[in-house]
């Protein structure tokens, strides 16, 4: 997928010299990347690659231990009330109030955003009716399938249709027509040139479908950034995949063969 221009739109995220530090362990290493405008930008990484912590650090839900993130010119530390009102975020794990509805939980999040009840009221009709949430729409969340939940959080990051959205595996535990809805829908949030997207994903495929641009994170560390194509020319022989070259920029292309062989020995 080419990569959209961005014209003279401001940036939708900017990440400069970025570090996340857990006690003595150091999650992100001065990690430097944009969203333009327009654009789809996949953080790929293995698990503890430092996604996850990248994205709770955009957030506000981990303060950094150095560098800055800008949300359309906020900073996402200083100014997080006015920087959280731009963004929808889904996170890798269910945060959601298992006492509630789905019906419930939405109207809960449309009055936290202080969104206008008739519109928010449509707008949370169109997307339940888009994600098929209807027959669960009002059974407790605790009683629904890991797929419907997501669903949901999905949900609640569209409502207020933020020019930020920021997504952390978002594609987790999705039937495929909510996959490919979710998909399509991504593509078309960024057609009018000023918003953008963020989404983490250890599958490759649809990083590959989706992303104008990807990020290659290890051990907190950016090993390659560009387009696919773009970062094909970086060693890689051949047509190879977005998951071939991922093995090959975070050296671990050579470990799954000496694992296979060790396996052959056995």
């Amino acid at each position: 997928m080419s990569s959209p221009t961005g014209g003279t739109a401001p940036l939708p995220l900017r990440v400069d010299d970025l570090s996340v530090v857990y006690g003595e362990r150091r999650a992100v290493d001065r990690l430097t990347f944009e969203v333009r405008p327009g654009e789809i930008y996949g953080l790929l990484g293995s698990n503890g690659a430092g996604k996850s912590s990248t994205i709770k650090s955009i957030v506000g839900l981990v303060r950094p231990a150095g560098g800055t993130i800008r949300v359309f010119g906020l900073d996402a530390v200083h100014e997080s009330l006015r920087t959280k009102a731009q963004i929808g975020y889904v996170p890798e794990t269910s945060m959601l109030y298992e006492a509630l509805t789905p019906h419930e939980f939405l109207e809960f999040v449309a009055s936290v955003r202080r969104l206008e009840p008739r519109r928010s009221a449509d707008r949370v009709r169109n997307l339940v009716t888009a994600f098929r949430l209807s027959e669960e729409f009002d059974e407790p969340i605790a009683s629904l399938s890991n797929g419907t939940r997501q669903k949901v959080l999905l949900v609640a990051a569209l409502l207020h249709e933020p020019p930020l959205l920021v997504l952390d595996e978002p594609m987790n535990h999705l039937d495929p027509r909510s996959l490919r809805l979710m998909k399509d829908l991504l593509a078309q949030y960024v057609r009018n040139g000023e918003r953008g997207v963020l989404f983490s994903t250890h599958a490759m495929e649809i990083a590959e479908q989706l992303c104008h641009r990807v990020g290659i994170l290890d051990h907190g560390v950016l090993r390659g950034e560009g387009t696919v194509a773009g970062l094909r020319e970086r060693g890689v022989e051949g047509d190879a995949s977005l998951e071939e070259i991922f093995l090959h920029l975070t050296a671990e292309d050579e470990g799954v063969r000496a694992a296979l062989a060790s396996l052959e020995r056995t």
